[in-house]
């Protein structure tokens, strides 16, 4: 692990805890189809996976009822949701010391490229990046297999010498996908059973567990 050159990670759940922003957008995107769910912990699952899939996999909305429905989650979001967010204790510890050991840091999430850049600038973490690979507002490239092909094509970098970190079985199946050697963490949303079922070639529990794969 330490001799990888390219890092890539997911945002939600790994970078960053966006528990509160992503559920409160969520709820309020469910409210103006009269859906009112009690609680935000309820809308948790859908951190992670591509938001248009998740309300039709969890409220049964078809093709055009889930667009609707995700133009009202980027009402809420794009102006309050996506700073109502936290960075994991260690993780620009852990970012720059990759970057002292002449490693190139890259995102790879489903989040909108526009929405992941403002996140990572409003914590202060855009300055550890190399590259932001995200999806697009017009629903292109949204699966985590495309982004990281995307990321793999745009940087011109051999899989064998990358490594994908993620919360979620998305993050391990499309880091396999394209042949990387992939690394499940379990302080975001995704759990040990998740991760393993998915296939991760490592699972680490903490951040500072992260940290020694490669210091």
């Amino acid at each position: 692990m330490k001799t990888k050159e390219n890092i890539l990670f997911d945002l939600d759940g790994t970078l960053t805890d966006p528990m509160l922003g992503i559920t409160k957008s969520v709820h309020y995107a469910l409210r103006s189809f009269g859906i009112d769910e009690d609680s935000l912990e309820k809308l948790t699952p859908f951190i992670g996976p591509p938001l248009k899939g998740s309300f039709q996999k969890f409220y049964g909305f078809d093709e055009e009822k889930a667009e609707e429905a995700l133009a009202k989650y980027r009402e809420y979001f794009s102006v309050t949701g996506m700073f109502e967010n936290k960075v994991y204790d260690g993780i620009p510890a852990l970012l720059e010391g990759l970057k002292y050991r002449g490693k190139k840091v890259i995102l790879a999430t489903s989040k909108p490229e526009i929405y992941a850049r403002q996140i990572l600038e409003h914590f202060d973490l855009l300055r550890y990046f190399d590259f932001i690979g995200g999806s697009l507002l017009d629903g292109r490239r949204v699966e985590k297999s495309d982004v990281i092909q995307y990321v793999l094509e745009e940087n011109r970098i051999q899989p064998e010498n990358a490594v994908m970190i993620g919360d979620r079985c998305f993050d391990i199946l499309g880091g396999q996908s394209q042949g990387l050697i992939t690394v499940g963490v379990l302080y975001g949303y995704g759990d040990r059973k998740e991760l393993e079922e998915a296939g991760a070639d490592y699972i680490t529990e903490t951040v500072s567990e992260l940290s020694d794969l490669f210091f």
